[in-house]
């Protein structure tokens, strides 16, 4: 039989991956789903938040060495530890991204601060904005800084502070180039379809994110980007196993036995939705909050 070269759709692009810190995370599974597909990928962890949370950290070799094998021919891998919640950090991590090859095309922003969470009653503005900081604010600034990066009309944006536009004063640059079109992706949380008890500034900084989307893909989409959000429903990355969750267990597995599919997210699900969105196939999709949680959100 002939040898058949592997599809790669993304070869030749660069992906900046943010909360690739575990094997089991959607970060992680996201990162190796792009490098699979041919991309380039730079990777960023943040090992402090995992050691505090029931299920720990893990071994960033062990993480690298999973990235790098799944990288095409050509391909390269690198990455880097960040706290998103110092402003100056997120800059940074846009530009040692960009260093990696030169370019940069797409943009996962899958980090999130989870942990330490309460009710309504709990809350405190230092409670509030640590997860604005972390989880909303970071990915603002960092999509803020690739659009600076990958735009094509980036002398427009540069030129702003010496000729201020007013607000909803539009980018004209023409239809955007469907073959040289960037990606951002943010993740939510279908905070929206559902109460999420006692997590109330996590779900209210996702809930932003949600919010915004329409309003931040209108204005990416006039600099040749296309920004959809990820609502991957329940995904187990360890939080729903019995010996690391803080939910009853009675409870988490009569509804994992109700779902459609009789099991949770795994990863790779989410992942896989946003490789295919990052290939020339998906650029038609773009401004959505999508949902891929195997019907979960039905039950």
């Amino acid at each position: 039989m002939p040898h058949r070269t592997p599809v790669r759709p993304v070869q030749g692009r660069t992906a900046l991956v943010t909360g690739v810190s575990r094997r089991r995370g959607i970060g992680y599974a996201v990162a190796v789903e792009l490098a699979s597909l041919g991309a380039s990928v730079f990777f960023h962890h943040y090992g402090p938040h995992d050691a505090d949370q029931p299920w720990g950290g893990d071994d960033l070799d062990a993480v690298r060495a999973g990235v790098r094998e799944a990288l095409a021919e050509g391909a390269t891998a690198g990455d880097a530890s960040a706290d998103l919640r110092d402003a100056d950090a997120v800059e940074q991590l846009v530009d040692q991204a960009w260093a990696l090859t030169g370019r940069l095309d797409i943009l996962v922003c899958n980090h999130a601060r989870s942990g330490g969470d309460g009710s309504v009653l709990d809350m405190t503005a230092e409670v509030l904005d640590a997860f604005w900081d972390t989880n909303t604010r970071s990915t603002l600034l960092l999509t803020r800084h690739f659009a600076h990066r990958h735009s094509a009309h980036r002398r427009t944006a540069t030129a702003a502070p010496h000729a201020p536009a007013r607000p909803g004063d539009r980018v004209r640059g023409g239809p955007v180039d469907e073959r040289t079109a960037g990606r951002v992706f943010w993740m939510t949380s279908g905070q929206g379809e559902g109460p999420m008890r006692g997590e109330v500034a996590y779900a209210t900084s996702k809930a932003a994110l949600a919010g915004a989307t329409p309003t931040v893909a209108a204005e990416l989409l006039e600099l040749g980007i296309v920004l959809n959000t990820v609502n991957p429903g329940p995904v187990n990355t360890g939080y729903l196993d019995p010996e690391s969750t803080d939910r009853s267990l009675a409870e988490i597995e009569a509804w994992r036995e109700a779902t459609p599919f009789g099991r949770w997210g795994r990863p790779t699900d989410p992942a896989r939705l946003i490789g295919w969105l990052a290939t020339d196939q998906g650029v038609w999709v773009a401004g959505q909050v999508i949902t891929t949680d195997g019907g979960m959100g039905l039950v």
